[in-house]
């Protein structure tokens, strides 16, 4: 069942997605070589609690950290660890956070220091599938039409689109319907409808679109160990367009003013005029 959400709602996600913004943007200032990923998960968890939230992964399914941190091959779902991150790591971070009883979910894959050229195209062409997908969404589409524009702007460039993993619906549960997959057919799948909230989230892998579970059940790695990236955004519909309630903003400003290259873009750039 899709769970449609009122203005009211729409507002109090926006909350719970900016948090999870404000959060990642924390990330961004901390993530450098040599840095575990543990000590950022401890940063996490501690600057989400003192907004007065809880940490929406924390425990969810049994995970055992309040970030997902998913390096190089890893896709998603990885468990912070001890080894330190090391020069040309790229590092997807998936982070939720439940305030007023709605969820927060979304994610940014980060570079340390500087990244092969391959790895840094893969980013980019990541980023911009994100955009061109949440570009779809609007009334009088269908789910289909996010996935193709995913899939179609990401195989362009060579790449393995996953399919077992996909967006979803958000809110009050963190995965709620529909499913929103990364592939599919144009004019296929649910309408999309005012006041849906989706979790839309390219994983999108430089070689093959094949993947494995490691044994820790969490892990999920590309099967023939290439680099995997991560985006992702909370978006709404409102007034009958896409309207993104988490925002990258913050966490390219660190990356800025880090002297790093957070290869910016927007919704706008992506919306034909």
């Amino acid at each position: 069942m899709i769970h449609i959400k009122n203005a009211e709602e729409i507002e109090l996600m926006r909350i719970s997605a900016r948090i999870v913004s404000r959060t990642l943007a924390l990330v961004a200032e901390h993530i450098d070589e040599g840095v575990t990923p543990l000590k950022l998960d401890k940063l996490a968890h501690d600057y989400i609690r003192d907004q007065g939230a809880v940490p929406g992964f924390l425990g969810f399914g049994g995970f055992p950290n309040s970030l997902c941190i998913s390096v190089n091959e890893a896709v998603v779902h990885g468990i912070p660890g001890d080894r330190p991150l090391q020069e040309g790591d790229i590092v997807s971070v998936d982070c939720g956070a439940v305030k007023n009883g709605f969820f927060g979910d979304h994610a940014y894959t980060f570079a340390v220091g500087t990244p092969a050229p391959e790895t840094e195209k893969l980013l980019r062409v990541t980023k911009e599938s994100l955009y061109l997908g949440i570009a779809q969404m609007h009334v009088g589409n269908r789910i289909g039409d996010i996935g193709y524009a995913v899939q179609a702007h990401a195989e362009k460039h060579g790449y393995g689109v996953v399919r077992e993993l996909v967006g979803h619906g958000l809110g009050k549960d963190m995965h709620e319907d529909p499913q929103v997959p990364n592939y599919g057919k144009r004019g296929r799948g649910k309408k999309i409808r005012e006041g849906m909230v989706l979790a839309i989230e390219p994983m999108i892998n430089l070689g093959t679109r094949e993947i494995l579970m490691l044994d820790d059940d969490w892990t999920i790695v590309t099967a023939d160990r290439k680099p995997s990236a991560h985006f992702e955004h909370d978006v709404a519909v409102v007034n009958g367009k896409p309207e993104i309630l988490s925002t990258f903003d913050l966490v390219e400003e660190v990356l800025e003013k880090r002297g790093m290259n957070p290869m910016k873009m927007s919704l706008n750039d992506f919306v034909p005029a």
